[in-house]
Parts: C-alpha cells; structure tokens; sequence
C-alpha cells in the first residue's frame, strides 16, 4: 500500500475517518507508541514460530488488542 503513514507520526492525523482532531504527540510519547507497537511485532514473531492452532490465533489477537489499547493510552 503506497498511502501508508508512520503510525508513530503526526502524519497519522492524515487518514481517519471517524476522529477529527489530534493531539501532537512529544517525542517520548513518539517513542512510547513505536516501543509498545515493537514489542507486540517481537511477541506476534515468537508466537509464529512456535506453531498454530486456536489457542495461538487467539493469544495473537489478544497481543495486537493489547497494543492497540496501549498506543490508544498514549496517544488519548
């Protein structure tokens, strides 16, 4: 997809639909959102390489819930 944003970026205001105001994020809070979105990528990795089945389909969306939720609290 060529309209992809940095997710950690002010640019990400660029794209949303449904809210219509951001919020500029500090640089720590920039490197809040790329450490919290790195580490569930590192456990989303670890998971792939240990097999499939139910239990890891659902660990898998917890983690990327768990990231979501994470950025939303940084970047609220």
């Amino acid at each position: 997809m060529s309209d992809m944003i940095d997710g950690a970026g002010d640019d990400r205001t660029a794209n949303n639909a449904v809210r219509h105001q951001y919020r500029l994020l500090t640089e720590a809070e920039k490197a809040q959102v790329t450490a919290i979105k790195d580490a569930g990528a590192d456990f989303l990795t670890l998971l792939s390489g240990i097999g499939s089945g139910r239990e890891l389909s659902l660990a898998k969306t917890k983690i990327e819930e768990a990231v979501f939720w994470a950025v939303k609290h940084v970047t609220a």
